[in-house]
């Protein structure tokens, strides 16, 4: 029984249930994009860009597979965030999106666009209980 109870029990590999696998990013709004980068870059040491900080970090589990998580401030009203009232949204890391989407409608979860497929993932947006649009991003 002790041997059992102090097993670590291993994620399944070929797991392909439509969920949440990690947090993909975190956008907000600001009066001066440029000038939050450059605050951020300057005082906390964050390597910015354009598009703002892209932070890596290796699975645990599979150490081979690099995560990314994208920190980015948004000029105040951007329309990206929109139908969402929030001045925050958070980017999800899914996998099997298609299924995800397919369950979130079955559960009658707002879907705010169809999926749409770049070369570095697949996206789709979502509204939360609390009127939150939610980013859902499977990675290529």
């Amino acid at each position: 029984m002790e041997d059992q109870n102090n097993k670590t029990e291993q994620p399944n590999s070929t797991d392909t249930n439509p969920k949440v696998t990690g947090i993909g990013g975190i956008f907000f709004f600001t009066d001066n994009p440029k000038e939050t980068r450059e605050w951020y870059a300057k005082n906390l040491g964050l390597d910015t860009n354009d598009w703002g900080s892209t932070f890596e970090s290796r699975n645990i589990n599979n150490p081979d597979e690099v995560n990314a998580l994208q920190w980015s401030p948004f000029k105040n009203g951007s329309e990206y965030f929109a139908p969402s009232k929030k001045e925050f949204m958070i980017n999800y890391r899914v996998q099997n999106i298609e299924g995800l989407v397919k369950n979130l409608k079955e559960n009658g979860v707002t879907v705010v666009d169809e999926i749409v497929a770049h070369e570095y993932g697949k996206f789709v947006h979502i509204m939360d209980a609390d009127g939150n649009k939610i980013e859902l991003w499977e990675p290529a």
